[in-house]
């Protein structure tokens, strides 16, 4: 029972700094984003790669974050200065990002078993190995959230969160919102990648399809955190996201130990997150239903 709780916080913080990538573009900039599939794995094979080849694991970990942050500029290139839709940017990314971690690992999967990767120093220290991943993903997803807070509290932070809520009043006012989004869209595939990069080091090996489906799971975490946490300010939204990615993995644990298949996951997830998205709908409905009983009740009575 307690390795279940160990998995359940290391991927849920892992992940999370993921979701908080995600939520950058899906509720700040209200640009949907399909790179977050292909730049998690380039995260991760961008790691595996200079720790198979020798280099420092940290220096790999920050060579991944500054790929991702390159991926969402071509992202970003491609949708502010060719004028392709946000969609299909994504995908265009997403499809060409399949062929460079092909290229970057060599093969569909590089193995890191018995290599040494960034938990390993602080396992050096005397915390087990799980909880040296729970340590460092929390230790980076607070590092992360402290970061995007005061980040958007500045100029440019606050230009990019104007550029998702109204682009046209905050073009009008002289920012350049083709620059805001290129800015916004590098930052949080950083982040995605960085989240790739991690889990690579976690899970000992990096495999090209491990990014199929996260920007499903990427929303599911947020939009939990959303409903369980609400929206009152940016804190306690980037805080809800993380714990919405927890929850997330607390659900598949459970749906795993009741017997579900694996390879029946990404259908659970797409249930849960159309089911989640109409929550508000679902809501109103069971409001009316029970406002009609209720008047049917009293007319009978």
């Amino acid at each position: 029972m307690d390795s279940v709780i160990f998995g359940v916080f290391e991927q849920g913080l892992l992940y999370g700094v993921m979701v908080l990538g995600v939520y950058l573009t899906f509720r700040i900039l209200d640009f949907p984003d399909l790179t977050v599939d292909g730049s998690l794995t380039l995260g991760a094979s961008v790691a595996a790669h200079m720790i198979i080849t020798g280099y420092d694991p940290w220096l790999g970990t920050l060579l991944a974050l500054f790929a991702g942050a390159a991926a969402g500029f071509v992202t970003g290139f491609l949708h502010t200065q060719l004028r392709i839709t946000p969609l299909l940017a994504g995908i265009l990314s997403m499809i060409a990002l399949y062929s460079v971690n092909l290229r970057i690992m060599g093969k569909s999967m590089v193995s890191l078993l018995r290599m040494e990767t960034v938990y390993t120093g602080l396992s050096a220290w005397g915390p087990s190995n799980s909880f040296s991943v729970v340590l460092l993903g929390l230790t980076v997803v607070v590092i992360v959230i402290i970061f995007l807070y005061l980040f958007f509290e500045t100029e440019i932070g606050l230009s990019i969160r104007a550029t998702g809520d109204n682009e046209q009043m905050i073009r009008s006012l002289g920012v350049n919102t083709n620059t805001m989004k290129i800015f916004g869209l590098s930052i949080s595939n950083a982040l995605v990648a960085l989240s790739g990069a991690l889990v690579a080091q976690q899970q000992g090996f990096a495999d090209v399809g491990m990014g199929i489906g996260m920007i499903v799971v990427g929303l599911a975490s947020v939009i939990i955190g959303e409903v369980l946490m609400g929206n009152r300010n940016l804190l306690n939204c980037l805080i809800a996201v993380v714990i919405g990615s927890i929850i997330y993995r607390m659900v598949i644990a459970g749906v795993l130990q009741l017997g579900l298949a694996p390879t029946d996951l990404k259908l659970f997830t797409a249930v849960l997150v159309t089911l989640a998205l109409a929550s508000p709908i679902l809501k109103q409905y069971i409001g009316k239903r029970i406002a009609q009983g209720e008047g049917e009740i009293n007319v009978t009575r």
